[in-house]
């Protein structure tokens, strides 16, 4: 197996700092001569790793005073599965859901979703929307669509949950097409919900597919609108 570059060395060792709480919000990090002398690597090597970690959110760098761990942040290839409790648990967090809202409506009300879901107009479709949370602290709003035709009955107990987790207890099996992403500025409302002023939403949303008699069948739409200031997405290399 390959060995990991040395700079990315230096990242993994301050991402654990933070990750397990050595490393508190605000603190300083080592200075750059600290970690040279630290990891015997060059400067040059040090100060890759500290840019890469500054670009991805995990620290500040202040000229003259150094470098500081930022706020908790996701920072989440594009092409990545991972549900938003797996991103949570990577970072030493408790993932939460508070629902905000349930109904089943027909497909007709909601054209964008009955046209990414193949849907009829008198199909059925779950609509519900939830507060995501991470350790009780608001980080995301999701607004879920899903197909009665392939899920007749939620169990609207599990919404404060995982909603994947319920579909598992089912068997549906999941693939993932059509991300897309952008940026918007928050409604009050949501500024409200998550509970902050100066911030930019980070938009994403998927169809989910599973397979029905061999063929590719969607199922849910679902936008989720991320804290820009905790949530980032990546392209890989």
């Amino acid at each position: 197996m390959a060995r990991e570059a040395k700079y990315r060395q230096v990242e993994s060792f301050i991402k654990d700092g933070i990750r397990d709480g050595s490393l508190e919000v605000g603190s300083r990090i080592m200075t750059e001569e600290q970690l040279c002398e630290h990891f015997g690597y060059s400067r040059m090597t040090i100060n890759k790793a500290l840019n890469s970690l500054a670009s991805e959110g995990y620290i500040k760098r202040v000229p003259g005073k150094g470098s500081f761990v930022a706020s908790v942040h996701v920072s989440k290839p594009s092409d990545s599965l991972k549900s938003f409790t797996e991103d949570m648990r990577d970072i030493g967090m408790v993932a939460g859901s508070k629902l905000l809202s349930y109904a089943v409506v027909r497909a007709e009300t909601v054209p964008e979703v009955q046209a990414k879901l193949s849907l009829g107009d008198d199909d059925l479709v779950h609509e519900f929307s939830r507060l995501r949370t991470g350790d009780g602290k608001p980080v995301a709003i999701s607004y879920n669509y899903v197909s009665a035709s392939v899920i007749p009955a939620i169990d609207v107990a599990c919404l404060s949950r995982s909603f994947y987790a319920f579909l598992d207890s089912l068997g549906i099996e999941r693939e993932y097409c059509g991300s897309e992403f952008r940026a918007v500025l928050p409604t009050d409302e949501q500024k409200r919900l998550l509970e902050a002023d100066d911030i930019a939403l980070l938009c994403s949303a998927h169809c989910t597919y599973t397979r029905i008699d061999g063929l590719m069948v969607p199922f849910e739409y679902t936008e989720t609108y991320y804290n820009g200031n905790i949530y980032t997405y990546v392209t890989r290399d």
